[in-house]
């Protein structure tokens, strides 16, 4: 089956890690890994079906960005959403 053609993922992870590239913010680079290792899981032998690959990719996406978190400190979101920020006086 065409989700099952370990070149299919190898080649859109690669596409997803170049938009990473013009479009910088860590938000591509989990998917981008996530289909790589897919695509290389499926090259050494993984038979699997589509909701079996689907989930693979979703974990090594969470673990990328989860690592990247810890590893380079991403900061949480900054928005200030009290009273005394919003009505600095």
């Amino acid at each position: 089956m065409i989700w099952s053609v370990w070149w299919a993922w190898v080649v859109a992870g690669l596409l997803i890690g170049i938009v990473e590239i013009l479009i910088p913010g860590f938000v591509f680079l989990g998917f981008a890994a996530g289909a790589v290792v897919t695509g290389g899981l499926i090259w050494l032998g993984l038979e699997a079906g589509l909701p079996l690959l689907l989930v693979i990719f979703a974990l090594v996406s969470l673990g990328v960005w989860l690592a990247m978190r810890r590893i380079f400190g991403l900061p949480q979101a900054s928005v200030k959403v009290w009273d005394r920020d919003i009505n600095d006086n």
